[in-house]
């Protein structure tokens, strides 16, 4: 209230604040969050109206590693917990020192700043520390996860051209072990950027002490690369770095062609979730965070910036219901988890289960859940407070890969409404615009932020001219983000997001949302989950519906009448589809998002494009060439 001049009694008034006046807003961030840098300098922001192009502390330098890793004591940094029941830890002290043991064999590996580094791992502490000692230096780090095939990974990492590569020997997930070491030499002769090849041992696969044949890249075991330098390391020099310095390279899911290289700056990054931590979540040094996340989704990156506040984190390995449903809930309690993140799909599917988590573990302690990856429907809400805990800041949130952080997310100090996610994130102008870019309240439309923020990408790989950049968020409108979610405002001032807009149906020129249909047929108890898609027919466009029933169900003509009595009565009539299919499996991305864009494709008769995004591209097969679809 003293910096701003003015009386700010509520989150609206704070928000309004934050985004009429960003510069003193982000100012304050920074102050609040005491942000370690050799320079701040002024101005805050150049071009501040101007999107794309505006910059934000031009001339600041900071190192985005530092900043994580203020901490220099014995109190818990990290706690890893594998499926089959591994354990260790790592304290800050502990932490610190393997990143600078990690730095160290970097730069005598030849890494400079602006290289790119990139990785193969679970989630696991070797992550953590191999991406804060690229930062220390000013390397750019990239990662995905293991699951992902060589020709996935390769469309990923083949157009940054890493210098060095880490990756594991194998995984965990669902009660199986999965050796990986054997891909490395195709993967190696795709990418002939890579120099060393570094192997981390999981204790997933026998140990054989051979290391693959890797092509021209050098390889060494994790352990044998960092203890090169382990005697000799000396307290990290962290690289002082311009603002927007590329810190990470993230990738869209790549169902519709290769994805896109998006490249974000340490200081945007590091700034935007330091005031999502501590601001919309509350984090502090006291919590123990975890969010069910791979290296390969934009969570992972969110997660590990929490160590900026000081907090704890637990990180997971293999699958999120195994041995059941509620085994990351008795992890929850057995490591003292304060923040629990996770998707909606999960909460979701816990819930069809049956299980209790409440009832089978003492979740006392736990005071914020999160949810993002999709929509999270009412009936989810109803699930948290009954099922898990009726005393918590439920949390549902919404940004993406693009701009690796929220545009909408929690407010600890307001209420939480049934179905809604709370708030804009303070600094984020964010507006639901109609097909004519007209701003609109309490009816659908599409999701924009009409004002600069810190953390929007500084661009595309290979992007010299920026415009693919400028094509993929503002073509629509131009100077101002469009994001591609269809959303609608509330009357109290939160949102509901009805899926992607690209994904929105169409029948009688009405557009429609996903999420509503998906929240009716998924109320019976017969239905696993669904996928709806718009089939152009007749001169208009038609829903089609395909459901995934519980073993030993049918869809019989009386199902298929109760899906759409229940789409009808919960949705509008608008909503019911033409055809309702049934399948055994719904196509999903590596982070687990369903496609639906995949199977529009195939709907229409047209190819699908990179299936090697996709966690399990044999799904496709049950939407090609369904007679029901031609009549």
């Amino acid at each position: 209230m003293a910096r701003s001049g003015r009386s700010l009694p509520d989150y609206p008034s704070l928000h309004a604040w934050s985004v009429a006046d960003r510069a003193d807003f982000w100012k304050l961030v920074w102050d609040f969050c005491e942000v370690r840098a050799s320079v701040r300098g002024e101005p805050v922001v150049e071009d501040p109206d101007r999107m794309p192009g505006a910059r934000w502390f031009p001339k600041a330098r900071l190192n985005f590693a530092e900043n994580l890793l203020r901490r220099r004591d014995d109190g818990i940094a990290l706690v890893f917990r594998g499926e089959a029941g591994e354990r260790e830890t790592r304290s800050w002290t502990e932490l610190y020192a393997d990143v600078a043991c990690a730095a160290a064999a970097l730069r005598g590996a030849g890494i400079l700043a602006g290289d790119r580094v990139a990785a193969i791992l679970p989630n696991r502490p070797e992550a953590i520390v191999g991406m804060l000692a690229c930062a220390s230096l000013g390397a750019i780090w990239s990662s995905c996860s293991p699951d992902f095939g060589p020709a996935g990974i390769v469309d990923r990492f083949g157009q940054i051209e890493p210098r060095l590569l880490i990756a594991a020997d194998g995984y965990a997930y669902a009660g199986k072990r999965f050796e990986t070491r054997d891909r490395l030499p195709e993967i190696l002769d795709a990418l002939p950027s890579v120099e060393t090849c570094v192997i981390v041992e999981t204790g997933m696969i026998p140990e054989t002490g051979a290391i693959p044949e890797t092509g021209a890249a050098i390889g060494i075991t994790w352990s044998s690369f960092l203890a090169v330098q382990s005697a000799a390391a000396e307290p990290i020099a962290f690289a002082a770095l311009p603002f927007d310095h590329p810190l990470y390279i993230l990738y869209s899911s790549g169902t519709t062609g290769k994805p896109k290289c998006i490249v974000h700056g340490a200081g945007g990054t590091l700034l935007q979730h330091l005031k999502e931590h501590r601001l919309h979540v509350d984090l502090g040094p006291s919590d123990r965070l975890f969010y069910f996340t791979t290296c390969g989704w934009m969570m992972w990156n969110w997660l590990v910036s929490a160590l900026g506040s000081g907090c704890s984190l637990l990180l997971y390995d293999g699958s999120p219901s195994w041995p059941d449903p509620g085994s990351l809930f008795r992890m929850a309690a057995e490591e003292g988890v304060s923040v629990f993140g996770t998707s909606a799909k999960f909460l979701d599917a816990v819930a069809k289960s049956g299980t209790e988590p409440g009832a089978e573990a003492d979740l006392s302690g736990l005071r914020c859940l999160l949810s993002t990856g999709s929509p999270l429907a009412p009936e989810g809400f109803d699930f948290v407070y009954e099922k898990i805990s009726r005393d918590l800041h439920l949390a549902s949130i919404s940004g993406g890969t693009d701009i690796v952080s929220c545009f909408v997310l929690g407010d600890p100090t307001s209420p939480v409404w049934r179905g809604e996610i709370q708030r804009p994130g303070l600094g984020m102008k964010v507006e639901v615009f109609d097909a004519r870019g007209n701003p609109v309240h309490d009816e659908p439309g599409e999701l924009v932020c009409t004002a600069p923020f810190p953390s929007a990408p500084i661009g595309f790989w290979d992007d010299p001219d920026g415009a693919r950049y400028r094509a993929a968020y503002f073509e629509r409108y131009p100077g101002v983000w469009h994001h591609g979610d269809w959303i609608r405002e509330t009357s109290h001032g939160g949102y509901v997001i009805s899926g992607r807009s690209d994904a929105v149906l169409n029948p009688g020129g009405v557009r429609i949302g996903t999420s509503e249909i998906y929240r009716a047929v998924e109320s019976l108890d017969e239905v696993i989950e669904a996928l709806a898609v718009g089939q152009d027919w007749d001169g208009d466009v038609r829903v089609v519906l395909f459901v995934v029933l519980r073993d030993g169900r049918t869809l019989d003509g009386a199902l298929t009448q109760r899906i759409r009595k229940a789409i009808r009565e919960k949705a509008s009539p608008r909503h019911v589809p033409a055809r309702v299919l049934a399948v055994p499996d719904l196509p999903r991305t590596r982070s687990g998002k369903i496609t639906e864009l995949a199977v529009r494709e195939l709907v229409h008769g047209r190819p699908v494009k990179n299936v090697e995004a996709l966690a399990n591209p044999e799904a496709l097969e049950s939407f090609r060439d369904r007679p029901e679809l031609a009549s």
